[in-house]
């Protein structure tokens, strides 16, 4: 059948730029392999020529393919399945962008972009080691670009292709027995309602470049056990693994951010599976980054660096198939679901696990090793300390992540318990504890060897500030968190001094020990931001507080009841309620085109009348996946706190009819109505007065009736109902009493000075929200500590790649640093 109006240029040249790319990373890996083995400087090069013209047609290829999905999703192709299925008309131009990685397939073409990127800037620069790292790089592109080719080979589906048609993926629909279906394929499905923030734009692309970047130092360490150069590479990757340190560092905690906005499960960070499957790779790769440095100054280390930099990449691909295998779907509340890819997925990683492993393990009595054991006084045996600290949390977190892939594989019931953090927390409290303090003092010890009596010199002056400054944070800090008893809140005390430690030492060491010299002071300032943001950490953890408890009339929420009803305010709408510091009241409510979002108005104001600030948390309608709605929180900001609210249940979510009736009596002024919580009673009527707006037009007749209602409560309330007349056609506006779920209505002027007064009683007419309050105090030391941690990565990286430049060039030829940059 021809189809009208489809248009299929761009998706036969997008399947052919696929096939090309898949091919140019097969041309470039073979030809750099040839390079990296050829025994003839001549033959080196001329293999080298044709991987180099491989692997830039293959960047340019992937390129081009993103280039044409921007391109099909902007025109609105619906005829591709990929467009149809992550966009739709109603999405801005930075959501039409961010619905391309939304999916799968999208996703695997931002890796496969970046290691593009990547490996241009590596041909320039890599140098001698362009070969063997490139070769690596590029059978690393070959398995991505199998993610998207979507062919089949003896019934074995391999990848999932985004230019596959709609009406290929629902053949069987009947809307595609019509020539014309295009006609009735009017819009998208569209990116889900959660996905549709600003984070939804910068945080992938930046995470997956920290993802792609750890890919070179694995592809150094590789090449110096394949070469047998097992040390040479390490100065030259070392700007390389910085960089990837700060990039993959900025999207977790991007992502940690994008969750403490947007999402509900109350802060930034839960220690969900999928947070954890980033988090490990950046702690083993941290790990290397200390033993680099080590191995660069002393000799030491070096085959730990090996271990680590493969570990880092191989746990990267371990963790992208723990999110997208649907294995942690029922644990993790931002995994993919299974995709079909399994056997890809379980393949990408062992491609890369076997060799690597098993040329590490081949290769490892001949890594050179210095058998003296470090001076337990020098810098290189504490950084080592560190980096194992750092390797083993990565390990246990690993583990208690992959729980639910241990327990399908061995059919076992393994769990971390009913709370999901606490586990999590009671170990890494005490991690806090030895990285903060090693953090502050290994850089006051030198290499090789310390006199002690300069050391403790050294270290005395930052050692009692801290300790000033953290006794006094715990005596009048008020950080009593009991909830785990007394030896967790000694624990956190104890972090605190460690993390306040480090903040101190490693900003006195730039004044003593670098001399005030920044541009040497990169190490120092990222231990600085890591120390602020762990004081962060700790800080608005422990003495996060529910201000929305609520023990007068807590909704019954089952099981979860202390955590949903006691911590959940309820609100009716127009009545300003005690939530012991603050007042609040839910103002009103208002739902965006299509009905896919709904904004509250929460208005706070506290007790001594200080302040008064309005908050707008939302509830979005899930369009994809599972079904319902979802919550997406507000905050008021503040230095030193922030209010963060959210809404967990509100009568907007029901969507069955209000079946109460109307009850009518015939009343005089003075007589008294009864309704399930309380009386009214007529006390006036008058005619023509003014309404406020009420829906009634100048020259109308209208005659309002003033009603007094007294609750069960005691509380005093009113109602005023309407009749106006126009043309002899009455019309009734009844006034509703929202917190006591009234409508009270004038229905007739009846004879001998009655009147009709029509009564409803309703629970689905009482628009009610529980709302949940949290109290961050400190906040934003941890988003500062971010921010100082990813400039001390840079600026480090940037002083490595001057260190590397060659003796005699325009920089070189400059006053050299006094002192070289620790890393500890």
């Amino acid at each position: 059948m021809d189809y009208i109006g489809e248009h299929l240029l761009p998706g036969q040249l997008g399947h052919f730029l696929v096939i090309l790319s898949l091919v140019a990373s097969i041309v470039a890996c073979i030809a750099y392999f040839k390079s990296a083995n050829a025994k003839l400087p001549d033959e080196a090069v001329s293999w080298r020529k044709i991987g180099r013209i491989a692997f830039i047609t293959d960047a340019l290829s992937v390129i081009t393919i993103f280039g044409i999905i921007l391109f099909i999703i902007v025109q609105h192709y619906y005829e591709y399945y990929y467009a149809y299925n992550h966009s739709d008309r109603s999405l801005s131009p930075k959501f039409l962008l961010a619905s391309i990685w939304e999916g799968q397939e999208g996703s695997f073409l931002l890796w496969t972009l970046w290691h593009g990127v990547l490996g241009l800037v590596l041909i320039r620069t890599a140098k001698k080691w362009e070969a063997p790292v490139m070769a690596v790089i590029s059978f690393a592109q070959i398995c991505l670009a199998t993610m998207v080719l979507g062919v089949y080979v003896f019934d074995v589906k391999i990848g999932s292709t985004p230019f596959l048609l709609t009406r290929h993926q629902f053949s069987s629909a009947p809307i595609f027995s019509n020539a014309d279906y295009l006609a009735s394929l009017k819009d998208g499905v569209g990116l889900n309602q959660l996905l549709q923030n600003y984070w939804m734009v910068i945080h992938p692309p930046v995470l997956f470049l920290g993802f792609a970047s750890t890919i070179v130092p694995f592809a150094f360490a590789v090449a110096g056990l394949w070469k047998k150069e097992y040390g040479s590479w390490t100065k030259q990757a070392l700007p390389w693994s910085l960089f990837s340190g700060g990039v993959l560092g900025l999207g977790i905690m991007m992502g940690a951010y994008w969750a403490y906005e947007s999402l509900s499960f109350g802060g930034y960070w839960a220690w969900d599976p999928v947070e954890n499957a980033s988090l490990v790779p950046w702690l083993i790769l941290v790990a290397g980054i200390h033993t680099q440095v080590v191995y660069n100054s002393t000799g030491h280390s070096l085959r730990a660096t090996h271990f680590f930099f493969i570990a880092s990449f191989l746990l990267i691909l371990y963790s992208t198939y723990l999110t997208r295998s649907g294995d942690l779907q029922d644990t993790s509340v931002h995994a993919f679901t299974g995709s079909g890819m399994n056997w890809q997925l379980r393949a990408l990683v062992f491609v890369f696990l076997v060799p690597s492993l098993w040329l590490f393990i081949a290769r490892y009595k001949k890594i050179p090793h210095i058998a003296k054991e470090e001076n337990s006084y020098s810098r290189e045996f504490w950084m080592f300390i560190g980096a194992l600290v750092l390797f083993l949390s990565s390990i246990f977190i690993l583990v208690a992540t992959s729980l639910p892939v241990i327990n399908k594989i061995f059919g076992s019931n393994f769990t971390i318990g009913e709370d999901p953090q606490f586990p999590y927390n009671r170990i890494q409290v005490f991690v806090a504890v030895v990285l903060g303090v090693l953090t502050a003092v290994t850089q006051y010890l030198k290499y090789k060897n310390t006199a002690k009596t300069a050391f403790f010199k050294k270290i005395a002056l930052p050692t009692g500030i801290a300790l000033a400054i953290s006794l006094s944070v715990s005596l009048w800090g008020n950080i009593n968190y009991d909830k785990f008893g007394v030896g967790f809140l000694a624990a956190i005390h104890l972090a605190l001094f460690a993390s306040i430690y480090a903040v101190v030492a490693n900003a006195t060491y730039i004044w003593s020990g670098l001399k005030g010299k920044l541009k040497a002071a990169g190490a120092s300032i990222a231990h600085v931001g890591f120390g602020i943001m762990l004081v962060g950490v700790l800080i608005s953890s422990s003495k996060k507080e529910v201000l929305s408890m609520n023990f007068m009339n807590p909704l019954n929420f089952g099981p979860d009841q202390k955590e949903k009803g006691v911590e959940n305010l309820t609100l009716y709408q127009g009545v300003r309620t005690d939530m012991g510091k603050y007042w609040a009241t839910y103002i009103s409510d208002s739902v965006t085109e299509k009905g896919k979002m709904t904004y509250f108005r929460i208005d706070m104001e506290s007790k001594d009348g200080k302040e008064r600030f309005p908050l707008y948390p939302d509830l979005i309608k899930n369009t994809k996946g599972q079904e319902g709605y979802s919550n997406n929180p507000d905050a008021r900001h503040y230095w030193n706190k922030d209010i963060f609210v959210y809404i967990n249940y509100s009568t907007r979510m029901q969507e069955e009819k209000d079946t109460a009736q109307f009850r009518s009596k015939l009343v005089k002024l003075g007589d008294t109505l009864y309704y399930s919580n309380g009386f009214m009673t007529l006390d006036s009527v008058t005619v023509n007065q003014p309404t406020a707006g009420r829906q009634v037009d100048a020259g109308d007749t209208s005659i309002m009736a003033h009603l007094s209602i007294v609750t069960r409560e005691q509380k005093k309330l009113t109602a005023r109902p309407i009749l106006a007349v126009k043309n002899n056609e009455p019309t009734y506006i009844p006034d509703s009493v929202f917190s006591q779920g009234l409508s009270v209505g004038l229905a007739r002027v009846a004879e001998n000075q009655q009147f009709e007064i029509r009564v409803k009683e309703s629970s689905k007419m009482v628009p009610f929200i529980a709302l949940k309050v949290l109290q961050f105090p400190f906040i934003k030391l941890v988003w500062l500590g971010t921010v100082l941690m990813v400039i001390g990565f840079i600026m480090s990286m940037v002083y490595r790649l001057r260190l590397l430049r060659p003796v005699g060039s325009e920089t070189a030829s400059r006053k050299k640093p006094v002192a070289q940059e620790p890393v500890s």
